[in-house]
């Protein structure tokens, strides 16, 4: 799916509408918070924030596995 949207300025913001294939698409309604994050190849890629939160989740966890595992490691790099 390609689309071409204009910015519009809101108030002191500059936003975007996003049309009701984009919403479907992103499985998002009105009042949904979605997040904003840097793409591979460049630019940004627009995902519903809970899609966001779980990826997240998923790396800390893996981060405290790391943390837990060579906790003796880190404690002596930190010196």
């Amino acid at each position: 799916m390609v689309l071409e949207l204009k910015l519009r300025k809101i108030g002191n913001s500059v936003g975007v509408v996003l049309p009701k294939e984009a919403l479907a698409r992103l499985n998002a309604e009105e009042g949904d918070t979605v997040t904003l994050t840097d793409a591979p190849e460049g630019g940004l890629r627009v995902t519903p924030a809970t899609a966001g939160r779980e990826q997240f989740a998923k790396q800390m966890k893996a981060a405290e596995v790391v943390i837990r595992r060579y906790r003796n490691t880190l404690r002596e790099l930190a010196k």
